[in-house]
């Protein structure tokens, strides 16, 4: 769920696609399906276009934008992610409106310019250039369009953090990351976002989120 820059045996890492075929495949249904409370909260007001969805999972945010109205590209690194949002965008009614395409962002993007582009928890424990294709994310931007970076803050209340090379981004690093001439760009939103999540067995936890919306002003 969040990057790692280092790797401390001697055997030969998993690619991307592997890694994440394999969390999908432990279960059945890895996320709620319902969409991430961060991208209803930064979106509903704005008016609906083209979106790009990177990392869509199993789809639930992908849904939710083609029930708003938008046209949405909702691309994943996993066919086994991206077969199981595509039989929900058909249950729901809004497959006319989903385009689901499989991309390595490490090494490719889904073309075109887009009114919004969602990245929520584009973060992994395998290494991933994550400043890079936000970069990437950012240059695809329309006028007047929008940017929304969604990231884990830290370890959920369930996880107290097994993992002591992994680093989560501020909102602040994320910005730097991005390069973005500020003649071009403004910043909308930029918070800590504490909620309680519902686990498949039923617990209710707590996890706290970094949210950094810019909107760009123009070309």
């Amino acid at each position: 769920m969040t990057e790692t820059q280092s790797t401390t045996t001697g055997e030969a890492s998993p690619s991307a696609q592997e890694f994440w075929d394999g969390r999908y495949r432990q279960s059945e249904k890895l996320f709620s399906g319902r969409p991430n409370l961060e991208l209803v909260e930064e979106t509903e007001s704005l008016t609906p276009g083209r979106a790009l969805d990177l990392g869509c999972g199993e789809g639930g945010d992908a849904i939710w934008l083609a029930r708003q109205g938008w046209q949405v590209t909702a691309s994943d690194v996993s066919p086994v992610a991206l077969e199981r949002a595509a039989r929900h965008a058909e249950e729901a009614g809004v497959a006319e409106r989903i385009g689901f395409e499989r991309h390595d962002l490490a090494t490719s993007f889904p073309s075109g310019v887009f009114d919004l582009i969602s990245a929520h928890f584009l973060q992994s424990l395998i290494a991933l250039p994550r400043d890079a294709i936000l970069r990437t994310a950012a240059a695809a931007v329309a006028p007047g369009g929008t940017l929304l970076v969604v990231d884990h803050a830290g370890f959920p209340s369930w996880e107290p953090g097994p993992h002591p090379d992994v680093h989560f981004p501020s909102t602040q690093e994320v910005l730097a990351g991005l390069q973005l001439n500020h003649c071009q760009w403004e910043v909308r939103t930029e918070r800590l976002y504490t909620h309680e999540v519902t686990l498949v067995d039923g617990r209710v936890m707590t996890r706290a989120n970094n949210i950094l919306k810019v909107r760009r002003l123009s070309a």
